[in-house]
């Protein structure tokens, strides 16, 4: 896993079939909140992208962006992302498959999707906090702590 401290790795994931979403679309000017998740459409991952919609107004005072990242494909992560609602970026890690998520030491080789993995990237690209849940348990606190980390 990537240490609180170290530059965080350069991602490219696609977002629907004309976009894609890179770190250095950040650098200089965003912290971005990089939260990866096993699979769209199941119960825990949508209580958590429902409660990340939520405090966006916090995350944006903060001058951070909201970045969703599973492996599905980017077809699938829009249409959960319309039947919640969600406004923010979900980023798709299809292919190569869970290529940012190994790189972040959040991919689960068994089952092939990322594990619960947090991490507050700031405008220089350093990783200022993480935090990586163990598989089917919830993110607690993730709003505070990750706003904590970015100053506010």
């Amino acid at each position: 896993m990537i240490e609180t401290g170290s530059d965080a790795p350069d991602f490219d994931l696609q977002v629907d079939s004309s976009t894609r979403v890179r770190l250095a679309d950040y650098r200089g000017r965003r912290n971005v909140l990089l939260v990866f998740h096993p699979f769209a459409f199941t119960a825990v991952c949508e209580e958590e992208a429902l409660d990340l919609q939520e405090n966006l107004p916090a995350f944006e005072s903060a001058q951070t962006d909201v970045l969703l990242v599973s492996c599905d494909s980017a077809p699938v992560r829009q249409a959960w992302r319309e039947k919640l609602g969600l406004t923010y970026t979900l980023g798709s890690d299809f292919w190569p498959h869970g290529e940012a998520a190994r790189a972040y030491g959040v991919f689960d080789e068994t089952r092939g999707a990322a594990m619960r993995g947090t991490f507050l990237i700031d405008k220089d690209g350093v990783v200022i906090w993480s935090l990586v849940n163990e598989d089917g348990t919830r993110r607690q606190g993730l709003t505070s702590a990750s706003l904590a980390a970015a100053g506010e």
